[in-house]
């Protein structure tokens, strides 16, 4: 009898659109928590010890979580649904989540025996006082990782399946146990808060975990929990796990290098990086993460032919739409971010100059956006051909180079100048990424893609010269100094004009998708 989930591998839904639906709603919910804590916290150090400690186990996560098991485990798992050997696929599930059962609980344990080392090895610029603090931050946070490890079993087999949006839609429940937990701890005068604040987002893991697990159980069928690492799936699956958690280990590693040279700077540098990578990351995860995760169980089937038609076009579709999305995210970014700094989060202890600091690292970032926001897409075409080992090479030049120009511009330009070395690797890894693909299954682009770039930045010139002339005839003062009455009005007039102006610029350019935005919606199927 086929499974549940078996049955639905045929449907043809609009993957991205879920994918990306999800993640706005995850994201949205973000963005209240952030703006909690901005209120309660600013750029104090309790804000400062509570970005480091998250950093740890988020990067256990990152390394062991989605974007590494749904390299590793979709194309296997998909691969055997998509030959219908469902009783396999019900095997391979049950012994990875064993696997992980195990991987989770010990790196839980681990994490808590050696929090006061890896805080002191991650903030060593930073007197007694807040790495004590941090440490103990770290051990209440540290067994998230283990629940969001067993959560990214969950999207694997969610995603294989095609089930999209519950997974991406799932940290709304993390972020609203972080609001709920701040808001009852503040009303109950339970100090320090910051604590409280940790241990609220630790029961947000769990329950991360949690809800999507009754879905995915389903969707898996019935099958048993084992360790076996010799039966041929798993092996595959265990074989392409470890270059994909290097070539994680190296974002992750530059993310650790962006807080370790921070450390050397004043107080509140930290913080900066963290609320600035929060409005960077939306873009990054609604349009570059929402295509590459719709995309890669398509571009697991597609890589089996030998003339990689398919996939070529796929990728090239891919990244249209990624550029239709991102290029003038990044525009409004770097040219409106004050105002929508100043509107999300100054208030509170979160100052004036606060808001100029997090615009400039917002805006440092925002260079490299298209990049970063496509990267992973590419990096799967190479997933999708089971070459886990080659992205990894090219990852680690991308992080050298970022590494290097951040720890240079740090000094003159404080947080911003780590932000524009974490740019230039992210366009250094895109380009290598884009030659090795290029040699591996023929040119990719065209100069009709070229064409259609420019057409695109040519509508975000048209746009950002009516987001401009908003903001000039309707605002008396800086953002920073507006009141939140006249934040709210020029940042929706200056972003709704701007977006209106690009959509009727591609439009009258021809560089609007063919089919509307269903193009995004279908993840360039």
């Amino acid at each position: 009898m086929r499974s549940e989930g078996a049955s639905r591998v045929g449907r043809k839904p609009r993957p991205a659109f879920a994918v990306g639906a999800g993640i706005f709603l995850s994201r949205v919910a973000g963005f209240g928590r952030d703006v909690a804590i901005a209120a309660f916290f600013g750029t104090t150090v309790a804000a400062d010890a509570y970005a480091a400690a998250l950093r740890i186990p988020n990067i256990i996560r990152n390394l062991l979580g989605e974007g590494t098991l749904s390299a590793s485990f979709i194309p296997v798992y998909s691969g055997l649904l998509g030959r219908e050997a469902e009783g396999d696929a019900r095997k391979l599930a049950g012994n990875v989540l064993g696997l992980l059962l195990v991987l989770a609980a010990a790196l839980s344990a681990l994490g808590i025996l050696l929090a006061p080392w890896l805080t002191r090895l991650l903030v060593p610029g930073w007197p007694d006082e807040s790495v004590g603090l941090t440490t103990r931050l770290v051990r209440i946070l540290f067994p998230m990782a283990g629940f969001m490890v067993l959560a990214a079993w969950c999207l694997g087999v969610l995603n294989s399946h095609r089930r999209f949006f519950l997974s991406f839609a799932a940290p709304v429940v993390w972020n609203l146990s972080q609001i709920a937990g701040l808001l009852i701890a503040w009303r109950a005068g339970w100090e320090p808060l910051v604590v409280a604040l940790a241990w609220s987002t630790l029961i947000g893991g769990a329950l991360q975990f949690l809800i999507q697990l009754p879905t995915a159980r389903r969707l898996a069928g019935k099958f048993k929990l084992s360790l076996q690492t010799a039966w041929g799936p798993v092996r595959r699956v265990v074989q392409n796990f470890g270059p994909v958690v290097l070539g994680q280990g190296v974002a992750q590693v530059a993310s650790l290098l962006d807080v370790f040279l921070a450390s050397f700077l004043v107080h509140g540098a930290v913080a900066a990086l963290y609320y600035s990578q929060r409005l960077y990351f939306l873009p990054v995860s609604l349009f570059g993460i929402s295509v590459a995760a719709s995309s890669l169980p398509e571009l697991s089937r597609e890589a089996d032919s030998a003339s990689y038609g398919a996939l070529r076009e796929r990728l090239k579709r891919g990244f249209r739409n990624v550029v239709f999305m991102v290029l003038p995210s990044c525009v409004a970014l770097i040219l409106f971010g004050d105002w929508v700094v100043a509107l999300l989060f100054q208030r509170g202890d979160f100052l004036a100059e606060d808001t100029a600091v997090v615009h400039g690292t917002l805006a440092a970032y925002s260079i490299g956006l298209l990049a970063a926001s496509s990267v992973k897409l590419f990096a799967s075409g190479f997933h999708a051909m089971l070459d886990t080992r080659t992205p990894v090479r090219y990852a680690v030049v991308g992080l050298v180079i970022g590494a290097g120009t951040g720890a240079t511009l740090m000094w003159p330009l404080y947080a911003p100048g780590l932000a524009v070395g974490t740019a230039l690797g992210s366009w250094c890894y895109l380009l290598l990424l884009w030659k090795g693909l290029g040699s591996r299954i023929g040119k990719i682009f065209t100069p009709g893609d070229v064409l259609h770039m420019l057409k695109v930045g040519a509508a975000c010139a048209a746009a950002a010269a009516v987001g401009l002339a908003v903001v000039f005839w309707f605002a008396p003062v800086p953002a920073s100094d507006a009141r939140l009455v006249t934040r709210i009005w020029v940042t929706a007039g200056a972003l709704g004009s701007f977006g209106v102006v690009y959509l009727a610029a591609t439009r009258l350019l021809g560089a609007f998708p063919a089919d509307g935005l269903r193009v995004w919606s279908d993840g360039g199927s």
